[in-house]
């Protein structure tokens, strides 16, 4: 049982917001360091409380935070794990396009081309880039059950991901990829939705005649210090899939 006096001490100087919400920070800044590790298990509750010098309970209320963000994994009867890219329920977290069958099933992809290029205006302001900056564009379309359904442009900051020339192949699962070499750990990510219609080259990729309505998805991913590290523009033919959002 971790001592009441100073667990008293230290949640006074953490200051005056809630305190689990600086405990959380304080951990996740473990995963920002390196210090903890994707598929660790981290200590205990009480390890930690007694570590910190707060109480449990603050513990336990910021490791639940955590665990609603997917930063972390509770295995029933094992602990808690730093929750890795390939975890099925963090790449579902981020990919919301189901085919109608109902089946949610993780996409196959095939890379078009790579290449280092200046950011566009648009690249440079939505990954807030300075100017004249350099940036990694991804061409590759994605297949759900065997059917191209999304053409899908990623632009990088060429400063956060430096060597990327030297891969020789860009796997389907890019975020365990950011995060094994570079250390860049997906946090969270905004989305945008627009309904549009494919020009020739959309209409090329997908399969499908031009001004087809499609989905328009941008997307731009944040790491733990909520920094951009990732603009993903996807084209998504919706004639047999749905986007998909549970809301709570």
């Amino acid at each position: 049982m971790a001592d009441t006096t100073s667990a008293g001490t230290a949640e006074r100087a953490f200051g005056f917001r809630p305190l689990y919400q600086q405990v959380r920070e304080s951990l996740v800044r473990r995963l920002i360091d390196g210090s903890w590790q994707p598929g660790q298990l981290i200590p205990s509750e009480m390890e930690l409380a007694r570590e910190i010098g707060v109480s449990q309970g603050t513990i336990r209320k910021a490791l639940n935070a955590m665990t609603a963000e997917n930063l972390l994994v509770r295995r029933q009867g094992h602990g808690t794990y730093v929750a890795a890219p390939e975890e099925s329920r963090i790449l579902f977290q981020f990919f919301r396009l189901v085919p109608d069958s109902g089946e949610r099933v993780f996409p196959t992809s095939r890379i078009l081309s790579s290449s280092r290029e200046r950011a566009t205006r648009d690249e440079a302001s939505m990954l807030k880039l300075a100017p004249n900056s350099s940036v990694w564009r991804i061409e590759r379309l994605r297949s759900l059950e065997g059917d191209v359904m999304i053409a899908e442009s990623l632009s990088l900051p060429a400063r956060r991901f430096p060597g990327f020339e030297k891969l020789e192949e860009i796997p389907n699962n890019v975020y365990r990829l950011y995060s094994e070499r570079w250390g860049v750990t997906i946090g969270k990510a905004t989305e945008k939705l627009k309904a549009t219609s494919a020009d020739t080259a959309d209409a090329a990729h997908l399969g499908c005649k031009p001004a087809t309505p499609i989905l328009k998805v941008t997307r731009i991913a944040f790491d733990l210090e909520g920094n951009p590290v990732e603009l993903r523009i996807s084209r998504c033919l919706t004639e047999r899939s749905h986007y998909l959002s549970e809301l709570r």
